[in-house]
């Protein structure tokens, strides 16, 4: 079959997949009659109760925002004063990829990226928590003082912190005064990795505002903000509003994140991804790829020659190249068996030339 006529395959990101089929059911199933404007609709108070099940506390906090961004530049900035610092490992999505937007939304609050070291994973290491302490001008106005501690789970290189290492790391935190905050984007997939409960990885570690990263995982222009923090909960009330992501038809937004945290839809559909990862991985390594790290959840790095890469591409197959010689492919909830299996046979002819 000449290479025009294959039908595309996308590894590129879980942001190219679609919508999940039951939060477009869910929207359609919210558009009938009308609703109060502005959270005031049965949907979003429903939304409130699911996350108390689902996080196991009563008084968690739920808001519906447009963009992963927004969740965690907002949700940054109910827990950081304009004068404070967020620490985050370097490679960070807040600090690389998101244009500064918690220190706009933040009032100024200053973004400082704990640097990477041998064998850290891009996750943030005690020992690197305590050198920026120790770096630290503490009680100096000349000099930002850190507030928050800012965790990415799968971080954007596919690593995941242990329910054990979200907790050391707040508790070291703590001890300085700070609250803890969880970028998210990916934390269901997270989470059917550890195999643990959403609140054993969040609050229980000592997590204080959750990104939910619902959008990447099948949701339809909904993310949303997860406080756990009384205080943040009240701020946010008014930061969100102030930020523009109260929603007039909020009821849309909520519709989709109720069912999404209902009956585990949230954590089947990671499943998917990180289980076709599995798949594609293991396909991958008997072809003789090189991984640049062992896959956790539904991202994988390999490195292959430049015409190899080449001809993937020619073939139909869409991924990103992340530097010579290394491919990433992410895998997503519409994933399927089927789409792995022919992606493997056109990277065993792409390998093989």
């Amino acid at each position: 079959m000449p290479t025009s006529d294959l039908r595309p395959i996308e590894f590129r990101s879980d942001n190219a997949a679609g919508a999940a089929p039951e939060l477009v059911e869910a929207i359609v199933a919210a558009n009938v009659g009308s609703a109060l404007a502005y959270g005031g609709d049965d949907w979003t108070a429903r939304v409130h109760r699911r996350a108390a099940e689902v996080f196991e506390r009563d008084d968690v906090a739920v808001f519906p925002v447009g963009s992963g961004t927004a969740a965690n530049a907002i949700g940054l900035s109910a827990i950081c004063p304009p004068w404070g610092a967020v620490l985050c490992h370097d490679t960070a999505h807040i600090l690389r990829s998101e244009c500064a937007a918690t220190s706009m939304f933040g009032g100024g609050a200053a973004l400082r990226g704990l640097p990477a070291v041998l064998g850290d994973d891009y996750k943030v290491s005690p020992a690197a928590l305590h050198q920026a302490f120790a770096e630290t001008r503490w009680g100096d106005p000349h000099h930002s003082q850190p507030s928050v501690l800012s965790l990415t789970s799968p971080t954007d290189f596919g690593s995941i912190y242990t329910v054990a290492e979200v907790a050391e790391l707040a508790g070291i935190a703590r001890e300085q005064g700070m609250r803890v905050h969880l970028d998210g984007a990916r934390v269901a997939n997270a989470i059917v990795a550890l195999g643990c409960s959403p609140a054993d990885l969040t609050w229980r570690a000592g997590v204080d505002v959750l990104s939910l990263g619902a959008i990447k995982n099948g949701s339809v222009s909904t993310d949303a903000i997860v406080s756990f923090n009384a205080a943040a909960s009240e701020e946010l009330v008014y930061r969100v509003k102030r930020a523009g992501h109260v929603a007039s038809k909020m009821r849309f937004q909520s519709a989709q994140l109720e069912t999404y945290l209902t009956d585990d839809l949230w954590l089947r559909l990671a499943g998917n991804a990180n289980a076709t990862m599995r798949r594609l991985a293991a396909g991958l390594g008997a072809l003789g790829v090189e991984f640049v790290a062992e896959p956790q959840v539904n991202m994988l790095f390999a490195r292959v020659a430049p015409e190899v890469a080449a001809r993937m591409r020619d073939s139909s197959l869409d991924f990103y190249e992340m530097g010579p010689g290394v491919i990433r492919l992410v895998t997503s909830f519409e994933t399927t068996d089927d789409d792995v299996d022919e992606a493997l046979r056109r990277i065993e002819a792409a390998v093989t030339g």
